[in-house]
């Protein structure tokens, strides 16, 4: 057997490299060393990371356990290893572990496992999974289902909700269900069968898995914008197994019920089962028809009491209605016996009245008869006064008129004069002006008359440079009348 590390020379001895080992025996030694250290079955604590299910009814199950740990230093170290459950023994440990934790193993769980460590050498470390503890299991869900109302309690989430007022008649309803879960349509199936009518909006949602809280969560936000349009809100679900409620253990799902603005009532699982969401809500029933059930009735009794102030209102109205009459009846009588007596008074007092009004009628109308005859005289000797003003003013006006009339005349005429006078001058000048333009014209109709125009025959005129030649005809215009001329050679003079 080749050592497993290099040795000392030993003196006198030259040195040899120790021989390389084989892959294959290197893992054999490790799988022998692991199978002489951990020849026993241990007990092993860890969550479940991953885990593959047998696809048909009898196969292998291959699952990933990991655990936090803490070295020395204080920093945080993630241990992981497979493991793996064998048919056989999956078919007795699976449906074992299902029925006393009321769920099948999944992702996130933690479980206690007896397992056996293995080493292959070509698939490496695993462990083998002999057993399975359920009440490990039980326990840490409980002690997470404690912790979490434990949390929501110091925060005050677990009362905030109950503090909410619910409507006396919560109609407009915002649901949160799955649209093809059988609560769903339970819930709307109970709800129809009523005299009344309610208007429900349902907000879809994923109700079992892992991704169940989020999708709650995401549901609850989009009501949150649109809460001014219901009354309380409804988070129903059927029942399950406990692996199918889990979701609704979350802290943070409970955390969201609890903040909620508005009263929020549950319907999840059976009779048998309280989540951690159910503590937190407003009003937590054990499923969605008594949830329907209860709305129907809480209308149902506001439509008795309503109905039942409406008979009393009814009773006290009547009752007071005829205590009304009765007094209206008294007091009818009372009145026409006063009005009698407040007539008759008043005719007395109507007719001293018109006694009193007769006399004064007549004073009056004395008192103004004579006044009236005064202002008569006075009106007569005021227009004869004025009457006489407007004659003097009319005889002034008269003589005013008179001098302003002859002296407008006056000016009148020496204006004509005037007029008369530059006219006549101008009428001496225009003849003047006339006569002088007439001498004009027959002076240059005599000018005219007598000129004489040379042109070629074409009508154009003739050039005196150079001069016409010999022979060339022309034509001589003079008043009108034209005349073919021919030029002649100059004559020589005789020695």
């Amino acid at each position: 057997m080749a050592p497993l590390y290099n040795r000392r020379v030993e003196g006198g001895l030259p040195p040899q490299a120790p021989a390389p080992l084989g892959l294959a025996e290197l893992m054999r030694r490790v799988r022998d060393s692991l199978t002489l250290s951990f020849p026993d079955a241990y007990w092993v604590a860890g969550e479940i990371s991953d885990l593959t299910l047998p696809r048909f009814g009898s196969g292998h199950c291959y699952l990933t356990l990991t655990d936090q740990a803490q070295t020395t230093r204080g920093a945080q170290l993630k241990a992981q290893a497979r493991a793996t459950i064998w048919g056989a023994r999956f078919e007795q440990l699976g449906p074992q572990f299902e029925r006393q934790t009321g769920q099948t193993l999944r992702p996130g769980l933690r479980v206690l496992v007896r397992v056996s460590v293995k080493f292959h050498e070509q698939y490496g470390l695993s462990l083998d999974v002999l057993a399975i503890d359920p009440s490990y299991t039980v326990g840490d869900l409980a002690r997470q289902r404690l912790e979490a109302i434990a949390k929501l309690e110091a925060q005050g989430l677990l009362e905030r909700q109950k503090q909410l007022a619910l409507a006396l008649a919560p109609q407009r309803l915002a649901v949160i269900s799955s649209p093809t879960a059988a609560g769903w349509q339970d819930f709307l199936q109970q709800l129809g069968e009523t005299v009344y009518d309610f208007n429900v909006t349902l907000f879809p949602a994923t109700m079992q898995g892992q991704e169940s809280p989020a999708s709650i969560r995401a549901a609850l936000d989009m009501i949150r914008r649109r809460r001014g349009q219901f009354d309380a809100v409804v988070l129903i679900r059927g029942g399950g197994s406990k692996t199918d409620l889990l979701a609704f253990d979350d802290y943070g799902l409970a955390a969201a019920v609890g903040s909620f603005p508005l009263p929020v009532l549950t319907g999840i699982g059976h009779e048998r089962d309280e989540a951690v969401v159910d503590l937190a809500a407003h009003l937590a029933l054990k499923t969605p028809t008594a949830v329907a059930v209860f709305l129907t009735e809480r209308l149902a009794r506001l439509d008795a009491v309503l109905e039942g102030y409406g008979s009393r209102i009814r009773e006290l109205a009547q009752a007071q209605r005829q205590g009304h009459a009765d007094r209206l009846l008294t007091l009818a009588h009372e009145l026409r016996h006063a009005a009698k007596g407040r007539y008759r008074q008043q005719q007395t007092l109507l007719e001293g009245v018109q006694r009193q009004t007769t006399q004064a009628a007549q004073q009056g109308v004395q008192r103004q008869a004579a006044q009236l005859a005064q202002r008569q005289r006075a009106l007569r000797r005021a227009a004869h006064k004025v009457a006489r003003q407007q004659q003097q003013q009319l005889r002034q006006l008269g003589r005013a008129l008179a001098r302003r009339f002859r002296h407008v005349h006056r000016r009148r005429r020496e204006l004509l004069l005037r007029s008369r006078y530059r006219l006549q001058l101008r009428q001496q000048r225009v003849l003047l002006l006339l006569v002088q333009q007439l001498a004009l014209a027959e002076q240059r109709q005599y000018f005219a008359a007598a000129s004489v125009h040379v042109r070629q025959p074409n009508g154009s005129a003739v050039a005196l440079h150079p001069a016409p030649l010999p022979g060339t005809e022309l034509r001589l215009h003079q008043a009108g009348t034209v005349l073919p001329v021919q030029v002649l050679p100059p004559v020589q003079e005789q020695a």
